[in-house]
């Protein structure tokens, strides 16, 4: 299903069925092995909590998270934005999360993106270089599992010639094969050659409503981000 609907928006594209890499190895560094056992998908608010005005009080933590999912301990990947209260501005979260279970602590290998105050730039930060929480605000888009080694479909692409995007395209190729029945994936990739563009949300809430697509796109920071790049997608095919 993904390498027929790839095919379409890539000059080449192989899908397969691997052992995982061992993920605490370069260049992910991750705090768990794998992206095996028990997965699970968490979407966590969502958008309409950043528009027309932002609500901040919407904080939630990875670790409690863990629990609702019925799977404390576990190792959490995906994307979502900051709590501004801990931070104090807003920012990207990049979340990279084994949670604390009974026997251990939390390891908390997320990154945040943000606006650099200094040049308007993109700071890319490790997380735990200034916190030692496991929370975030908002929204995040979140795939959890055990962290085990297994087996797990490898996905190439290069040479993109259609509209969509890497992820757009894996999730499309889902819906139109899945149609009404929702199908979720969730892990990482990394982009080896070239640009990608990407966005960062300002530090400062919008004064002004955000009313439509176009608001919000002209609300966020682009910037064109060189490879290589390690990426944390979460989708699902339709929302159920």
């Amino acid at each position: 299903v993904l390498q027929k609907g790839l095919k379409e928006n890539f000059a080449d594209a192989q899908v397969s069925v691997v052992d995982c890499p061992d993920l605490t190895q370069e260049p992910f560094n991750f705090p768990a092995k794998g992206i095996c056992g028990k997965p699970r998908i968490a979407d966590v608010g969502g958008v309409p909590y950043l528009i027309p005005v932002v609500q901040k009080e919407k904080v939630y933590d990875l670790n409690t998270v863990a629990k609702d999912i019925e799977l404390p301990g576990a190792f959490i990947l995906g994307a979502g934005a900051v709590s501004s209260k801990i931070v104090g501005v807003n920012a990207e979260l990049i979340p990279i999360v084994q949670t604390k279970s009974e026997k251990k602590p939390a390891v908390n290998g997320s990154y945040i993106a943000q606006i650099n105050p200094a040049d308007k730039g993109c700071l890319l930060e490790k997380y735990s270089s200034k916190y030692t929480d496991c929370e975030f605000g908002l929204l995040a888009n979140l795939y959890a599992s055990e962290g085990q080694p297994g087996k797990v479909i490898e996905v190439k692409a290069n040479g993109r010639t259609g509209e969509l995007n890497f992820v757009s395209c894996l999730r499309q190729s889902l819906e139109k094969h899945y149609g009404e029945k929702p199908v979720g994936m969730g892990g990482t990739f990394i982009i080896q050659k070239g640009k990608a563009k990407i966005h960062i949300m300002p530090p400062e809430f919008s004064a002004c409503p955000l009313n439509t697509d176009e608001d919000v796109n002209n609300w966020l920071k682009f910037f064109e981000m060189k490879a290589p790049l390690i990426c944390q997608p979460v989708i699902v095919s339709k929302d159920p």
